[in-house]
């Protein structure tokens, strides 16, 4: 089944509908995360790809993450509730939920005005290169996942 695609201003649109319906006391349908976390958290997937603020994996790392992780962050099957996270995204301070919030809608309208075609064959910080669709799945699944966990 593929996943929507994320360059789709309609789509896109839809997410950030999904995002405003939110608020700062919204509790989780499972996790620890509060709302302002998983908001922080959903943009550690941005900062790797639009910043320089978390280190690149060593080369070890790397190998290690295409051959274990890559596919299920990359593929088109769910992630499981409470599945482990890599310590990148682990969110455990408290954030201000605006501030979060913009910054995801502002993630992913620069993502939707770059297009596909900006992420064709891009290298990721810990998968290297990925394909359109890839990209398309790793951002739209990680964010759906997060926001349905949040009952949006």
């Amino acid at each position: 089944m593929a996943l929507p695609n994320i360059f789709d201003k309609n789509v896109t649109d839809q997410l950030i509908i999904r995002i405003d319906k939110l608020k700062a006391d919204s509790q989780p349908g499972w996790g620890k995360m509060t709302a302002p976390q998983m908001l922080a958290h959903c943009n550690v997937t941005y900062e790797m790809v639009y910043t320089d603020k978390h280190p690149k994996p060593n080369f070890f790392m790397k190998f290690i993450l295409k051959l274990f992780v890559k596919n299920i962050v990359v593929g088109e099957k769910p992630y499981k509730r409470n599945s482990q996270t890599a310590p990148a995204f682990l969110i455990t301070d408290t954030r201000d939920f605006e501030k979060e919030r913009k910054r995801l809608i502002d993630y992913l309208n620069q993502t939707q005005a770059l297009g596909e075609k900006n992420f064709d064959n891009k290298e990721s910080n810990s998968f290297g290169k990925l394909s359109i669709k890839e990209w398309n799945n790793m951002f739209y699944k990680h964010l759906d996942h997060h926001l349905t966990q949040f009952g949006v």
